[in-house]
């Protein structure tokens, strides 16, 4: 098993730089250039998680507060997980800060010295998504579900974009976000069946 994956992982990073050249340098225009640096900003959607937060206690009221608490555990165990746990672990150079490859600088950005796999935004918003999707009977069906997942990869998108991160990062962060929630999901119903919570 370990000597396929050391075999095909100089394959992957090939694929991988490859393709943050598209997105980066060719797959680009001067809108995204100037929306992508804000839409990936954490400060630029306080206003969106504050109306949630307001519609989730107007919505459900006192099942409220459980519905933020499993919402607010899925996501710190996904940064956990990702920030602390991985990111250390590996280790791996963001692209804008390698000196082996040349990206293309965007305005309005800066490069983080963190690392880059995996990808917290990436992990984050997808677990959140996900959080919302389950545990928010309201944002589970329609066409919020799909809302809330494409507000998910476009932030995650934009990490390759401006080259903080490599597509491999935002890829495995999707998967750990939403692994991360789904089975938080499951234990919380199991909780629910031992009637450990109320909702």
């Amino acid at each position: 098993m370990y000597p396929f994956l050391l075999d095909i992982l100089p394959t992957i990073i090939d694929w991988d730089k490859w393709l943050l050249a598209k997105i980066n340098g060719e797959w680009t225009n001067s809108f995204l250039d100037m929306v992508y640096p804000y839409w990936r900003g954490r400060s630029t959607w306080i206003p969106l998680y504050v109306i949630i937060v307001g519609f989730i206690f107007w919505r459900y009221k006192k099942m409220g507060i459980q519905i933020m608490a499993a919402v607010a555990i899925t996501i710190a165990v996904a940064n956990i997980l990702s920030s602390e746990l991985i990111k250390k672990t590996v280790q791996r150079p963001r692209p804008c800060n390698e000196t082996t490859i040349q990206v293309r600088a965007i305005p309005n950005m800066n490069c983080s010295p963190g690392y880059s796999f995996t990808s917290s935004h990436a992990t984050n918003h997808f677990a959140m998504s996900w959080a919302l999707i389950f545990f928010v009977p309201a944002f589970g069906r329609g066409w919020w579900r799909a809302i809330l997942l494409f507000w998910a990869a476009s932030i995650a998108y934009g990490q390759a974009y401006v080259a903080v991160h490599y597509p491999v990062d935002i890829l495995c962060g999707a998967m750990l976000g939403t692994l991360t929630a789904y089975l938080f999901y499951r234990f919380y119903l199991y909780l629910q069946r031992r009637r450990l919570i109320w909702i």
